[in-house]
């Protein structure tokens, strides 16, 4: 009897002091409310900060009495939802091409683009519940919803249902494996050396790719061609290959997108991938987008001057420039095979 409750004592000693090991760990982190929404608002403004620790932290930290989770909510739901409104409000300013400009930074743009746009269409507004627990589309979605237009108080309401799921639902993991967090703790100061340097290589591929598209568009800079002479050309028959780069956009059905007449739609992707392309060096290859700043059309032009194509232009101010002159437009495109055929051309496929 005496030797079961000393053992009991024991075991309920040992327990009391783990507890206390426990909470000391977790009083050695310091995490407070404002960290909190501004970890998360960076992160939703696409910055390299890891908002989805922060939350689970914070979660252990309420199971430790340390922090108040409605406090830690709050945060989380308000700091998303400032940082998406301003993306939504810069979407609804600028329009897709805010949307194009953050697939810019992707490795392959085309897909990112088009994976939001169809996203958004099967999903509409109650997509943005769950949007942010999807890599890749937590970014792009409140600018696309901008940039369609939708109504703001009900674009506000869903974003922040999602804002709350995605803040909670990382606090409550943190909130379970709080037993964990000294494991936690002890691998974050192993690895934060590693960490940093991620960080670091994140912002230098960021700092790389806008350097690039600068580049880009400073190299074919001189190598324009004005809508009028592009319609002049096309209406006086000389071999000019016209290509419309549209079906960027992610749009469904880029059938009832008006295009220049004569020109074939095609997508970049095939143009800038691996796969050989032969033009006639008489055929002269013209390039044009939606974007009045060419981006799409540069980076495919880039792509085939590197395949030894050197007769490629882009036209100057894109299919808005050409609207803008009240040049004549059409739905009824050529297809790819068509346009090759004429101009004995090998696209990739």
């Amino acid at each position: 009897m005496f030797v079961g409750r000393t053992q009991r004592s024991y075991l309920i000693y040992q327990k009391r002091e783990g507890r206390k090991s426990h909470m000391t760990t977790i009083h050695t982190l310091t995490l407070t409310y404002p960290m909190i929404f501004l970890a998360v608002f960076a992160n939703q403004l696409c910055l390299p900060v890891p908002a989805v620790l922060f939350l689970m932290t914070a979660g252990a930290l309420v199971a430790s009495g340390s922090l108040n989770l409605g406090s830690v909510i709050l945060a989380g739901v308000v700091g998303s939802l400032l940082a998406d409104y301003a993306w939504f409000m810069l979407g609804r300013w600028q329009g897709y091409r805010v949307v194009r400009a953050l697939c810019s930074f992707s490795m392959n743009g085309l897909h990112c683009s088009v994976r939001a746009r169809r996203f958004f269409a099967r999903r509409g507004l109650p997509g943005l519940m769950f949007a942010k627990f999807i890599p890749g589309l937590d970014g792009l979605m409140p600018p696309l919803a901008g940039a369609l237009n939708v109504t703001t108080l009900l674009f506000l309401l869903f974003d922040a249902v999602g804002a709350l799921l995605w803040s909670a639902g990382y606090c409550f993991v943190g909130y379970l494996f709080a037993d964990h967090l000294d494991i936690v703790a002890a691998t974050l100061s192993r690895v934060s050396g590693i960490l940093a340097i991620m960080m670091g290589c994140v912002l230098c591929y960021l700092i790389w790719r806008a350097w690039e598209l600068i580049r880009i568009m400073r190299q074919l800079r001189l190598r324009v061609v004005s809508p009028a002479l592009l319609y002049q050309n096309l209406k006086t028959g000389k071999k000019v290959a016209a290509l419309d780069l549209l079906d960027v956009e992610g749009q469904e059905s880029t059938t009832v997108i008006p295009g220049i007449p004569g020109a074939a739609r095609i997508s970049p992707t095939p143009l800038r991938s691996p796969a050989k392309v032969r033009v006639p060096p008489d055929v002269q290859i013209v390039l044009y987008c939606s974007s009045s700043n060419q981006l799409t059309s540069a980076r495919t032009a880039l792509a085939l001057r590197r395949k030894g194509i050197s007769n490629v232009w882009v036209l100057q101010g894109g299919l808005k420039a050409w609207r803008e002159l009240g040049l004549p437009v059409t739905t009824n495109l050529s297809s790819p095979a068509q346009v090759a055929a004429r101009f004995g051309i090998e696209l990739a496929e």
